[in-house]
């Protein structure tokens, strides 16, 4: 089934000006989203931690800012933008209890709604409005007269006008200069801890030092293992995203592409496609969720593994041979 895509043409963004929107959270996705909108015309409040050091970050851009529980009285529509981690705590703490009676409510990701990690009262009307790349990006684009694609989903609408409300959003980060897809916040949420965890983070990164370690058990320099199997994926990837599989196998050598063809399915094997679809699995059925929210109550795996993982070969090398790379943003 074709998905549907949304464009300017299908948005009125005047629909959020004249209201009190409110952005909680000014990190990556926070910023972008409440610079993006302000530039748009929409009146912008940041709600943030009390005590928070960005209030006159925020202030000092021109947005206005207040607690979390302050902003959120009487405003109209919300944006919840701080790390799931914190979400729930903060949500029945802060935002719950002050949030009118059918306001919009809406979420840069669906981690706690598919979770029930918050508590949406019926009243609520509930969609989510996510730019599909990091808040940096989504500003970029937006300020060179661009804009990132973006997802926008339906969890909740007695009003019966919350996708409207979810299009203007959309429309204010930028993404409905790109095309934004209509998806659900059980499909987002699923998918993206999935993409996330066995291949644009976990998978890539084991792959990256499974093979550094297999070159250097061999008796080959660090420095070339590292050339090889790390600094070279981004130059792939790069290919690949500007032209698809096919464009990257045009540039690179016949004995590359030949490689490829009779080596991936030798590391990519039945196995590890089992293993992909027990990481589903744990992801549906909410282990992951539940394990996590755990794993924040005291982050001493999350702790360990980082120390681990920064004093890794891998790691040291890299770093000095990024010393050589005087493109790289310092």
């Amino acid at each position: 089934m074709a998905v549907t895509v949304y464009t300017e043409k299908d948005c009125n963004i005047d629909i959020l000006k004249g209201k009190k929107v409110v952005v909680v959270g000014f990190g990556s996705q926070g910023h972008a989203h409440a610079l993006n909108l302000f530039d748009s015309g929409v009146d912008v409040t940041v709600g943030l931690r009390e005590g928070s050091k960005t209030m006159e970050k925020v202030r000092a851009a021109g947005l206005k800012a207040d607690t979390i529980a302050n902003a959120v009285k009487d405003a109209d529509v919300v944006m919840i933008l701080i790390p799931d981690e914190s979400q729930g705590k903060i949500y029945a703490e802060q935002i719950e209890p002050n949030l009118k009676e059918g306001a919009y409510l809406g979420f840069g990701h669906g981690f706690n709604v598919l979770y029930n990690i918050v508590n949406l009262r019926p009243d609520l009307n509930v969609f989510l409005a996510a730019p599909k790349g990091p808040g940096h990006m989504v500003r970029r684009t937006f300020v060179q007269g661009t804009g990132t694609p973006g997802l926008i989903a339906i969890e909740q609408d007695p009003s019966g006008n919350t996708k409207e409300i979810a299009l203007a959003w959309a429309q204010g980060f930028g993404g409905a200069r790109a095309g934004v897809i209509e998806t659900t916040f059980k499909e987002e949420t699923e998918t993206d801890l999935f993409g996330e965890q066995a291949v644009l983070c976990g998978g890539v990164t084991e792959l990256m030092k499974a093979g550094f370690e297999t070159l250097v058990e061999a008796g080959y320099e660090p420095e070339m293992a590292y050339f090889e199997c790390v600094h070279e994926m981004k130059l792939i990837v790069d290919m690949i995203i500007d032209g698809g599989f096919t464009s990257m196998r045009d540039s690179i050598s016949n004995t590359a592409e030949y490689g490829d063809y009779i080596t991936g399915t030798k590391v990519i094997t039945k196995e590890s496609r089992e293993g992909m679809k027990e990481v589903l699995k744990d992801i549906q059925d909410g282990t992951f969720a539940r394990n996590f929210i755990k794993e924040c109550e005291t982050m001493e795996f999350m702790n360990e593994k980082r120390k681990t993982e920064q004093e890794h070969q891998v790691e040291k090398v890299g770093n000095e041979l990024r010393g050589m790379m005087s493109w790289l943003k310092k």
